[in-house]
Order: structure tokens, then sequence, then C-alpha cells
């Protein structure tokens, strides 16, 4: 069976991950502002949207919205490092959700909806702990309780099977978006890469954020 194609990069929907190039799963709530989040990033390759962190094989979102398969919704990022850095990624995931919110985004509530990174690579998992870190510590200056953001080696991506799901706010503009950041800058991203490998001083300091990096607006409707 031919697989369905990105709507808007024009590849087919899981694809292999090209040579020099890396994939991450990451889940901020609902996965439609996500998706759109990340397709918008120079240097991203593919998107798409899907569960991941659970126990049920192949499920469908009808069964994850009712609960009891563990999955949460997240977005497969492929990306070419040489043009967006796992730290640039990682600077547009904090700043565009709240990570300290548990078992839900705002008005959205469910373990499909918690705050995770599932990592591919070791070094994906050593900058995600560490702007984990110094973005937990700016929280919490800000009166923001502690990140309760699951870092995990990815076990197992499954593409959400509802094709229409795909890009969905690209065929639907003014659909709904749940993505709500706290507000709170996090570290540029050149400043954890100097953390994470000991090129600088292993502090952290303030930036502007990244391009792409603003919350993105809801529009009406209801939850993926």
């Amino acid at each position: 069976m031919t697989e369905p194609v990105h709507a808007i990069f024009g590849r087919p929907l899981g694809a292999p991950v090209p040579r020099g190039y890396e994939e991450i799963v990451l889940g901020m709530g609902c996965y439609w502002g996500v998706e759109r989040l990340f397709w918008q990033q120079d240097g991203v390759w593919l998107t798409e949207v899907g569960f991941a962190g659970g126990t049920a094989p192949d499920p469908t979102y009808k069964q994850v919205c009712a609960g009891g398969t563990g999955h949460a919704e997240v977005v497969r990022v492929v990306y070419d490092p040489s043009r967006l850095s796992i730290e640039q990624i990682l600077k547009i995931f904090w700043e565009n959700h709240d990570p300290t919110q548990g078992n839900r985004q705002g008005n959205d509530v469910g373990d499909q909806y918690r705050s995770v990174i599932f990592t591919t690579t070791d070094s994906q998992r050593i900058a995600a702990e560490t702007s984990r870190t110094d973005y937990d510590n700016r929280l919490a200056v800000e009166g923001f309780g502690g990140i309760t953001t699951e870092i995990a080696p990815l076990t197992r991506f499954y593409r959400a099977p509802e094709e229409d799901h795909q890009q969905y706010l690209h065929k639907v503009p003014n659909g709904y978006c749940g993505l709500r950041g706290t507000g709170v800058q996090a570290s540029s991203a050149a400043a954890v890469h100097e953390a994470v490998t000991g090129e600088g001083d292993g502090n952290p300091e303030p930036s502007p954020s990244s391009s792409g990096g603003s919350s993105v607006v809801a529009g009406a409707g209801g939850a993926a």
C-alpha cells in the first residue's frame, strides 16, 4: 500500500531518516499545533503526528483519548542538524508549552497531553537533560513549579492512522491549536551547546528567542 504523502513537504510519511539527518519525537499537548510549529522551522525535513510512550500497539486516536494506552500525543521531527541544531529544537520546545503541568496542557486534560521528549541519540538525551535543568531553574525564579517533562529513549513511534490528523492545521488553517508557553525565556541554543560540550563556562545565559519559537495562537475547535 502506498504511504500517504506529507501535505507540505511532498515526502512519504514514515520515510526513513536520510543519511546525516536525525529524528526526535516530542510531546507538548495537542499534536496539531506542535506539528505546525516544527514544520515551519528551517532545517526540518519531515513531520508527522502520532503516539509514543505507551504499551498498546498501533493505537488509534480514539483509543488514546479513552485512556489506558499510556501513549502521549507526539510529533516525529526529522531534521538536518547542520541547519537546525538539537539545542535550537529544545529552545522551541520549552518556550512553546508549559512543561510543569503533568498530565495536561491548559484545558486539555489527560496523560496523552503530557510533556515528553523521546530521543534517538545520546547527544540528544544529554542536551535535553541539560536544557531541562536550566529551564527548570528559570521557571522556579518566575514562580512556576517543577518541570514534569519525561525524557527517555524512543522505543516505538506509531503514526496516527487518521490521515486527516496529519498536517491538520495546513488542511484546516483556523483549526484548534492549544500551544501556550509560560512566557519564560529559555537559554540560547549556543549557551546550552556550550554547557553540554564543556566549551563554555557551563552556565547558560539568557538570549532572545529562536526564530519560530514564539507561542502559536489557538484557533477555534476542539483538542486533538
